[in-house]
């Protein structure tokens, strides 16, 4: 069956969308060809507005659309503590989890030679002058991966000179998981990382 060039070219879009396959940007655009024609047009005009109305915050290089962001705007939060993260989906997951009261640094990506993503294509030097005004601790929150511990590293040592106290985050099993199912590195680092009871 011959699919219509503007369906297939929306089943393509949907495609090239993170995490969606082929199945499911066809189920996609088939439910938006019989939704409402409302619903279509949310969709585009959301769309459309998410480049056009949002920026990078001038403090930490999240995703906003006031410049300073909520986080850094807010005088509550933490100023003496700075969480350095790779993308703004992970200040999302510490804003979700409601552990985390201090303010962040979105870089952005992570450092990748193989991709050829090195430090100045991330948002690394503009965390140190931030690192200047009464900032304590900075938390490097990057993800466990080659490429997390690589730019962990990096920023660490840019920041060594500066005396303040650098965190990372704990690492091991997570909350309900069985011993048997973990993998040898997650429980030799869970081991490593104990704390006490």
């Amino acid at each position: 069956m011959k699919v219509p060039k503007v369906v297939q070219e929306l089943i393509e879009a949907f495609e090239r969308l993170p995490g969606i396959g082929p199945k499911s940007a066809a189920r996609l655009t088939y439910y938006l060809l019989h939704a409402p024609k409302e619903e279509s047009l949310k969709l585009s005009e959301a769309a459309a507005r998410l480049k056009s109305e949002t920026k990078l915050c001038s403090n930490c290089r999240n995703i906003t659309q006031e410049d300073p962001c909520e986080i850094c705007s807010d005088s509550k939060r933490d100023s003496s503590t700075i969480c350095v993260v790779e993308h703004p989906l992970d200040v999302l997951a510490f804003e979700r989890s409601g552990g985390y009261e201090g303010k962040y640094h979105v870089l952005h990506g992570s450092i990748s030679p193989l991709q050829n993503i090195g430090p100045d294509e991330l948002h690394i030097k503009e965390l140190l002058p931030r690192l200047k005004n009464g900032v304590k601790e900075v938390v490097l929150a990057t993800n466990q991966t080659m490429e997390g511990e690589a730019t962990a590293m990096y920023v660490q040592r840019l920041i060594l000179p500066l005396k303040l106290k650098i965190t990372r985050l704990a690492r091991g099993l997570p909350a309900g998981a069985d011993l048997e199912y973990a993998d040898d590195v997650t429980l030799r680092r869970a081991i490593e990382n104990r704390s006490e009871f």
